[in-house]
């Protein structure tokens, strides 16, 4: 019997320990407006995994920095709640929570040395001196500054700053980071270097982050989700992948990568596919996402990469297939960049491999193109 309630409790403690993972930060219907009247943030749910790496997304005003300086303590729900680890905080002051920061400025104490400035944190939890040069030497390791820790911030380039602003707000091991645009001071081959940077130390240490950016590229590359914002809503949360193969409205699939956009009314259902008749006139076939029914207007989504040119005279293999017009080339040595008037629209975009020996193409010149249904999206107008 005692076996037996033992396991009892053996098992709802695995439950509660399995649920705190999967709720480890949670948003709850969260608002904010700081003037009583207008919500800069509405309706904000979101659930993030221990050790998982979300990026907020979205352009500037949009929200997503608003709800990380909620997180981090520094504003506070106008209504909602957020959890940590399932424990309400936002009552808690942002010392009390336990989260690293880093900030695009870096934030780093100028009269401080590298060592001391990563030091101050674990100072303040009162470590012992031996405890203290442990931590800051392994955090330097962490971030490849082995032999910086004497110099003074301004001694040090901007990516190297950046890399002990991020080594200080790991020092002290918390389970949660929250980055603010922490590349965005520096120039792209640093920025993109900072990038796998960061990757690679998440990977590593399993820590949970929370990442702001405007910046797409920065999105895709780091994150295990995104949440793309607008207007202080949730566009969509999803994997880089999902977002950019199969963006659910229109302002995900411009905003998330290059893309093409079509406008007209839809005219037919057939099957898994909707027939389309474009305001330049023309009929097109796609994939319904967020059309609405017969009649209703739509914006068709297609990426560049899925526009082919097919041989010209050759049996259709398209479920679309178009005569247009090349009005630009551009050689970008892996592709090319091909601009062509087709479908009532002179900025239709193509890229197509380089291994394709599509040098040929010139200004003027006329090809026939074509897509597949299912990689063309209807979406809401």
């Amino acid at each position: 019997m005692n076996e037996s309630l033992q396991q009892e409790r053996n098992d709802s403690a695995s439950e509660t320990s399995h649920a705190a993972e999967a709720h480890f930060v949670r948003f709850i219907n969260v608002q904010k407006s700081y003037d009583g009247v207008e919500l800069v943030v509405k309706g904000f749910d979101l659930d993030i995994h221990k050790g998982e790496f979300v990026t907020l997304l979205g352009p500037s005003g949009s929200g997503k920095t608003t709800c990380l300086m909620m997180m981090a303590g520094f504003e506070t729900p106008t209504h909602g709640q957020i959890l940590l680890k399932g424990e309400p905080i936002n009552d808690l002051p942002p010392h009390k929570r336990g989260i690293g920061m880093v900030f695009q400025n870096y934030a780093l104490f100028p009269h401080m040395s590298v060592a001391e400035n990563l030091a101050f944190p674990l100072e303040v939890r009162r470590l012992s001196k031996a405890e203290i040069k442990r931590k800051v030497a392994r955090a330097l390791a962490m971030v490849r500054l082995e032999n910086f820790g004497d110099r003074r911030p301004a001694q040090l380039s901007g990516g190297q700053q950046q890399r002990v602003a991020l080594a200080r707000a790991l020092v002290f091991e918390p389970e949660l980071v929250l980055m603010d645009e922490p590349l965005g001071a520096l120039d792209k081959n640093l920025r993109e270097e900072m990038q796998y940077e960061i990757k690679r130390i998440h990977a590593e240490l399993g820590v949970s982050m929370i990442y702001v950016t405007h910046d797409q590229t920065e999105a895709l590359t780091m994150s295990d989700r995104i949440a793309v914002f607008n207007d202080g809503v949730v566009q969509q949360l999803a994997a880089p992948e999902t977002l950019y193969e199969a963006p659910e409205n229109a302002f995900v699939a411009n905003f998330i990568g290059e893309n093409n956009r079509l406008y007209g009314e839809v005219t037919e259902m057939i099957g898994d596919k909707c027939q389309v008749r474009l305001d330049s006139g023309e009929t097109v076939l796609a994939k319904p996402v967020a059309a609405g029914g017969i009649g209703a207007r739509t914006t068709l989504s297609l990426r560049p990469e899925r526009v082919d040119i097919a041989a010209s005279g050759a049996e259709a293999s398209f479920d679309n297939r178009f005569r247009a017009e090349v009005r630009e080339v551009i050689y970008l040595g892996d592709h090319l960049r091909t601009r062509v008037s087709v479908c009532g629209t002179d900025e239709f975009i193509l890229k197509t491999p380089n291994a394709k020996h599509y040098a040929s193409l010139r200004p003027g010149q006329s090809v026939d193109i074509g897509w597949s249904s299912s990689d063309c999206r209807a979406l809401d107008a």
